[in-house]
């Protein structure tokens, strides 16, 4: 996403609980364990990805993005499109984007990513501070 500062990739985790559940030392149902809204988070809000679940490999995974931030209202902690966080990010000061992936079919779900959007301006909205050399 353009604009995204402090962006954290979960990737070593995931492969981590990957490992586990192959191990045996993890049980699919406990790595499985996609809650309703989640799951409906996935059908409404939700875009498919080229990846096969990495447990069940039976269909592509869905991306779901979750905001979070004091500025965002009643909106905190909701799932929403690409396209609404786009415009938020325009018209907020600073909220948290969580990516998740979610398999429809098993359960699985995983943290995929973590990153920072917004007007990075105290007032909480206007527009985007452009920063230049001589400040």
């Amino acid at each position: 996403m353009p604009g995204a500062r402090q962006v954290v990739d979960y990737a070593l985790q995931r492969r981590a609980a990957i490992a586990a559940v192959a191990a045996g030392r993890v049980p699919t149902a406990e790595a499985c364990d996609a809650g309703a809204y989640l799951l409906r988070a996935a059908s409404f809000h939700g875009r498919p990805t080229t990846r096969t679940c990495p447990l069940c490999h039976r269909e592509p995974l869905t991306e779901v993005l979750w905001i979070f931030g004091e500025r965002l209202g009643a909106a905190a902690g909701s799932a929403r499109s690409a396209d609404e966080i786009s415009r938020l990010a325009d018209a907020v000061s600073e909220f948290t984007v969580h990516v998740v992936e979610v398999c429809r079919s098993c359960r699985w779900n995983h943290l995929v990513q973590s990153y920072v959007l917004g007007t990075d301006d105290a007032s909480g909205g206007g527009r985007r501070r452009r920063r230049t050399a001589t400040t």
